[in-house]
């Protein structure tokens, strides 16, 4: 893992020792014709067996020695622009760039940042071209080795930023780099061993943050979430020795006098199962030691309060954390429970398994009455949901058409996508109980979706609403190259953008 430093690129161009340069060539008739200009600029000498196959349709890339040692090497890669390309491109190229040089001996990177307007039918402007770019350094820079034995020490690289337009490029880099700082702290908390991240210390946690910004932190312990009713959350920590604890984040920014200006009034609510063995109802064992990551909707909830404080988004947020662990015992709760939550409604528990939904009940009844302008919930619940769409897409619901186009589009744009699945109130059918209010399973069929539905019911209708399943790409995957070997802190760059839209 590199010590990285972003600096933006002055006009004289000064090379130090052991330095990569990264340019990009667009795929076009000028292919051949641009090559060349690089050939001469950096005094390369290409064989015509390096030229014919860069200019071929199999090979993308050229990384060669320079002959005069400064730079020392320079990595050409050309970029087509068709109907594959996306706005993950650069993200997802530079990410695997920085995991294949992690074990060499690089001081720096020069990278040139091409002309916006090749682009800009999939990127939103040039700042945001560069941005990009920043993340997938960071992405795939990104490690989790605290308990190794034998760490490698951080190696300083250097990342040198060129662009026709320099004005805003240290804005850009600095805000990135808050964003990106917030994202590693999710990340962090994800790929935490479960003996090593109980509520209590989740919450100490999320309370040191806060302390270093402008949040407000509240802890409930287990004596006041029982004084508060909040009888889901208490019922499923029953069983564990680490008792729930319920987190209340509140970042308010700071408004000059005699400026009136409304501010949005947002609730994120996190799932967050520090551990979910499944209770009595007890999971496979085979992959049972992902389910530490079963509180990744707590750390995204926790990382955007902590980048939107950073960057000092005018936006008024809070962040309801509800932390439990799922553990069978003798105390656990148990299917044919009926539990009654801090609503008053009641639920009965067909299955200890479905158990994020029954703490995020509580904790959906608290933010609705704050009388938000919009609440959003980010939880791992169902495996369904990623049947239903694959392990990089998360399911979204909303019962308002605004905030759910606004997080579709966020979704495109960072590549944390998301895709609106129905919630008709035929569905309400399936979670139906004869002896209390609701059942918190239904049947096999559309289980994201009955989910959705068990959660709607703890929501105030008149407050607009969006519930994002990401059980699938909070995990680690294989379709991009800075998502495949950790838990991946999936929604934190989305909500960041999304804020950043409705506010504008």
């Amino acid at each position: 893992m590199f010590e990285l430093n972003f600096y933006s690129g002055k006009k004289k161009i000064t090379y130090g020792d052991l330095s990569i340069v990264i340019r990009f060539l667009i795929d076009d008739n000028q292919l051949k014709k641009n090559l060349s200009y690089l050939e001469k600029i950096y005094n390369l000498n290409l064989s015509d067996l390096q030229k014919e196959n860069f200019l071929s349709k199999e090979c993308n890339q050229i990384r060669i020695p320079t002959n005069s040692g400064k730079p020392d090497e320079i990595i050409i890669r050309k970029v087509k622009v068709d109907d594959k390309f996306d706005s993950d491109f650069f993200r997802d190229y530079l990410s695997e760039i920085v995991q294949q040089i992690k074990n060499e001996k690089v001081n720096s990177i020069h990278l040139f940042i091409p002309n916006y307007q090749q682009f800009k039918n999939y990127l939103d402007d040039e700042n945001y071209l560069v941005q990009t770019i920043i993340e997938g350094i960071y992405l795939g820079n990104y490690s989790f080795n605290k308990y190794k034995s034998e760490k490698n020490n951080h190696k300083k690289l250097d990342v040198f930023l060129y662009s026709d337009n320099e004005e805003r490029l240290d804005e850009v880099i600095q805000n990135t780099k808050s964003l990106m700082s917030a994202v590693y702290f999710a990340r962090d908390l994800q790929n935490e061993p479960s003996n090593e991240l109980t509520p209590e210390i989740f919450s100490k946690l999320i309370k040191s943050e806060a302390s270093k910004r402008k949040i407000r932190i509240t802890i409930l312990d287990e004596k006041e979430i029982e004084k508060r009713k909040m009888f889901g959350l208490l019922s499923v920590g029953k069983g564990s020795i680490n008792k729930p604890r319920f987190i209340v984040l509140e970042y308010k920014p700071t408004v000059k006098k005699n400026k009136k200006i409304k501010q949005n009034k947002i609730v994120l609510v996190g799932k967050g199962m520090t551990f979910d063995s499944g209770g009595i109802s007890l999971k496979p064992s085979k992959s049972m030691g992902e389910m530490k990551n079963d509180m990744a909707g707590a750390a995204v909830v926790a990382a955007s309060l902590i980048v939107a404080a950073d960057n000092k988004l005018p936006v008024h947020l809070f962040g309801i954390i509800p932390l439990a662990e799922n553990m069978p015992s003798g105390s656990a709760f148990k299917p044919g429970d009926i539990i009654k939550t801090a609503s008053g409604k009641t639920i009965e528990v067909e299955d200890t398994d479905a158990e994020g939904r029954i703490i995020l009940s509580d904790a959906l009844d608290y933010a609705s009455k704050l009388k938000p302008d919009q609440i959003i919930d980010f939880a791992t619940l169902t495996g369904s949901c990623v049947v239903a769409l694959g392990e990089f897409v998360a399911g979204m619901f909303s019962n308002n058409d605004e905030v759910a186009n606004n997080l579709y589009q966020s979704g495109l744009k960072t590549y944390e996508r998301v895709w609106r699945l129905p919630i008709w109130d035929d569905y309400s059918k399936l979670i139906d109980s004869d002896i209390a209010d609701v059942k918190n399973l239904g049947i096999k069929w559309a289980g994201a979706i009955t989910a959705a539905k068990f959660l709607e019911k703890f929501v105030d209708k008149k407050i607009k609403w969006a519930h994002l399943d990401i059980a699938g790409p909070s995990i680690h995957h294989n379709f991009r190259s800075y998502t495949n070997k950790y838990m991946t802190a999936f929604g934190v760059r989305l909500i960041y953008d999304y804020l950043l839209r409705i506010i504008k």
